[in-house]
């Protein structure tokens, strides 16, 4: 599946009464839930004694995508050119691949 077509897939499934800004609004605020459910998974894991749950991370990470998608929507970009538009910004720190010295360098 091409990352613009999961894109216009999974908003079928957005809320149609939200004006572009409430479904701004709204993506963030999933963004920062789903990312906590994922780090708790993590969490439970490490220091509480849990087998980690590879599938329920995985769906979890899905859920991530779905509020990232709605973010860009909200835009008016495809995931598509935010993912390029990233690329270019990792090129430019880090022409060479990750260096801890480049890191520190653009913090």
């Amino acid at each position: 599946m091409k990352i613009n077509e999961y894109q216009r897939l999974a908003m079928v499934t957005v809320n149609k009464s939200l004006t572009k800004e409430e479904m701004l609004i709204n993506s963030v605020m999933g963004l920062n839930g789903e990312a906590g459910e994922v780090i708790d998974l993590l969490k439970k894991h490490l220091f509480h004694g849990h087998e980690f749950d590879k599938e329920n991370f995985i769906k979890e990470l899905g859920d991530i995508a779905w509020y990232l998608a709605e973010a860009a929507t909200s835009l008016d970009i495809d995931l598509e050119k935010i993912f390029e538009l990233n690329i270019e910004k990792l090129k430019k720190r880090y022409p060479e691949g990750f260096s801890v010295e480049a890191s520190i360098k653009h913090e």
